[in-house]
């Protein structure tokens, strides 16, 4: 006898008893539902360890593994996209605003300062890490807890089409695109082709009637936001006033942390002191302010927000191991934010003092060789010593004499045998460098 499948309005049902959603079979706990997601390996083969280490059902696509007369396996045609689709059916009970944010740079830290400026005055929801594609952006809706009352989903893209798809599993109702930069220009098909993919987010609100928060300072976004109707701009200014529509933020400073000051509910012109520093970071700052004030939430809310948040999991961080003082900066890395991150750094720091330590970036195409030479050539005017670390950087790495290593770990054993003190240590790189064995 046949399995008999599930409909989606049958598991939305399911879902609504446990509400404890797991894709890894290691993680489930009791009352769990699984879902058996294909990947690198198929999760339908673990469907049994989930169910007995304490799920209540496992979702799977598979028949061969669903044992005759166990009511606790839910056969679905597709696993991810049953995921996709409870996620979505529980995205439309709730009418509370749904905040996208993507873009090349800065939407990890751009949602954080939101989210910490929010949860000022709301309940808010956002996107844990960087859950940010086709399965974390359902499973953070799926976490959502029954009393939030705003809902913050980051989504990430290295191709064109993804970001569309993502919109329409969150249906968000409002929008930011941090900016548009040179990242995964392998997959877009160059710089038209992130525009045309990060733009999708735009294509959503003008189609749903959603508002896009816009960052005039930035290129490409005035432009590309003239299809969306509602419209909420906000720009740096030398003297906010409140005759000026908008979102004027003045810049108070960038180094050594960013400060910024704007108009609160009263017209009185405040400041604000944040954790962060250099120019890439006022521009999230900043969208944390425009979001923040929109909403409503109070002078003295986004004062405390951007002041308590605190930069972690190795973005824009200043720490100290061994005596050495780092600002590290090693989640991602592309052309246009090694750029931007070397600006800031070079700021407050001299060459002679300072030491530059660059990942290869991944994902250029045919742009990374110029791409790689242009950051080394920028990277040698702030520090007199630069290392680089990884096989896209050793072309270059001959052609201007810098020390070269083939991984983190090689750079790790020669770094730790030297004298650094005194010396300030910047780093930049992506995960996939695996810089943090530096900090072993």
């Amino acid at each position: 006898m046949e399995s008999a499948y599930v409909a989606p309005e049958d598991l939305y049902a399911y879902y609504l008893e446990r509400r404890d959603v797991q894709i890894d079979s290691r993680r489930v706990r009791k009352g769990s539902i699984f879902f058996a997601l294909r990947g690198a390996t198929d999760g339908n083969q673990y469907a049994a360890a989930a169910l007995e280490a304490g799920a209540a059902y496992a979702v799977v696509d598979a028949p061969e593994v669903v044992v005759a007369g166990d009511a606790r396996y839910l056969l679905v045609a597709d696993s991810l996209r049953s995921l996709q689709q409870l996620a979505t059916r529980h995205r439309s009970e709730y009418r509370m605003p749904v905040l996208a944010i993507t873009g090349s740079n800065g939407k990890t830290t751009t949602k954080e300062l939101i989210a910490a400026v929010m949860s000022q005055q709301y309940s808010v929801h956002a996107t844990p890490g960087n859950y940010n594609n086709h399965i974390g952006l359902p499973l953070t809706i799926l976490g959502m807890p029954d009393a939030t009352e705003f809902l913050i989903l980051e989504m990430g893209a290295n191709h064109q089409g993804e970001i569309a798809e993502l919109c329409a599993i969150g249906r968000p109702t409002h929008g930011v695109i941090t900016n548009i930069g040179e990242a995964h220009l392998e997959g877009f098909g160059g710089i038209a082709g992130v525009r045309k993919g990060k733009g999708e987010l735009y294509d959503f609100l003008a189609a749903h009637g959603g508002v896009a928060f816009v960052n005039r300072d930035e290129p490409y976004l005035p432009e590309m936001v003239q299809r969306v109707e509602r419209v909420i701009p906000y720009f740096s200014s030398d003297s906010p006033s409140p005759l000026v529509p908008g979102m004027e933020i003045g810049t108070l400073a960038v180094h050594p942390t960013v400060r910024v000051a704007f108009l609160d509910e009263q017209r009185a012109l405040v400041s604000a002191t944040t954790q962060l520093s250099g120019q890439h970071n006022l521009q999230n700052v900043k969208a944390a302010v425009g979001v923040g004030k929109y909403f409503k939430v109070s002078g003295v809310g986004i004062i405390n927000g951007l002041r308590d948040y605190r930069p972690q999991n190795h973005r824009s961080q200043l720490l100290d191991h061994r005596g050495v003082s780092f600002y590290w900066d090693a989640y991602n890395a592309n052309p246009t934010s090694v750029l931007a991150a070397l600006r800031g750094f070079a700021a407050t720091n001299r060459p002679l003092e300072s030491i530059v330590i660059l990942g290869e970036m991944l994902e250029l195409g045919e742009e990374s060789p110029a791409a790689h030479r242009r950051v080394v050539l920028r990277a040698g005017q702030v520090a007199r010593t630069v290392l680089l670390v990884g096989k896209e950087m050793e072309v270059v790495a001959r052609e201007f004499e810098r020390p070269y290593f083939d991984d983190s770990r090689q750079l790790a054993e020669w770094f730790w045998q030297q004298d650094w003190s005194g010396r300030r240590v910047f780093v930049k790189g992506s995960r996939g460098n695996k810089l943090e064995r530096l900090l072993d």
